[in-house]
C-alpha cells in the first residue's frame, strides 16, 4: 500500500469535476458518466456532523450506482467496506487535519475511489506496530487492509492535502 504515490498505477486522479451547486447540502449534481465513470462531490463548508453526513452521502451514491441494495453477501460487504473507509478518512480529517473540506467519490465498473480533502499539514499513516487490543489508532490500518491502494496528494503552494483510497467493485 502506498502513502507517497500521488496516484495509483494507471490512474491520473479524478475526472474534471462538475461545477456549480445543486443547493443540496453543498453537493454538486451527479456527474454524467464518462466512459462508465460516475462521480459525486460533497463540500463540508459550514456543515456539522460531517461523519454521518459523509456516510449518508456515500450510501446515496452507492444506491444510485447500483451497489445497493446488495443482492449477495459479497456485494453487501463491499458496500459496507466503502462506508467504513469513508467514515475513517473523514474522521481522520476531523481529528488530525482541522476538519474535512470536501469528499469526492467516483466509480467505474472495476474500482471505486474515495477522496477526502482537508487543510491539514500532517501525513496519515497506519500506526506501527498495530496493536489490535488498544483503543484508537486503527483508522489507517483499516483503510490499508480494506483498500486496493491509498495515498496522499498535495498541491504545490496550497495548504492541505487529499487522501485517496480505492476499493474493488463487487463481483
Amino acid at each position: 500500500m502506498s502513502t507517497t504515490r500521488p496516484f495509483s498505477p494507471g490512474d491520473r486522479g479524478p475526472e474534471p469535476g462538475v461545477g456549480g451547486a445543486s443547493g443540496a447540502r453543498g453537493e454538486d449534481p451527479p456527474a454524467a458518466p464518462a466512459a462508465g465513470r460516475q462521480s459525486r462531490r460533497l463540500s463540508f463548508d459550514g456543515e456539522s456532523g460531517v461523519v454521518p453526513l459523509a456516510r449518508d452521502f456515500a450510501r446515496q451514491a452507492l444506491y444510485a450506482w447500483g451497489w445497493l441494495p446488495a443482492a449477495t453477501a459479497d456485494q453487501r460487504a463491499a458496500a459496507e467496506d466503502v462506508l467504513l473507509v469513508v467514515s475513517e478518512l473523514v474522521t481522520n480529517a476531523c481529528l488530525h487535519a482541522e476538519g474535512p473540506a470536501e469528499l469526492w467519490i467516483g466509480c467505474d465498473n472495476k474500482v471505486l475511489r474515495i477522496e477526502v480533502s482537508d487543510r491539514g499539514a500532517g501525513n496519515p499513516a497506519p500506526r506501527t506496530p498495530h496493536r489490535a487490543g488498544r483503543p484508537g489508532g486503527h483508522g489507517m490500518f483499516i483503510v490499508q487492509r480494506l483498500c486496493l491502494d491509498w495515498g496522499v496528494v498535495r498541491t504545490a503552494g496550497a495548504a492541505g492535502k487529499t487522501v485517496w483510497a480505492e476499493l474493488g467493485a463487487p463481483a
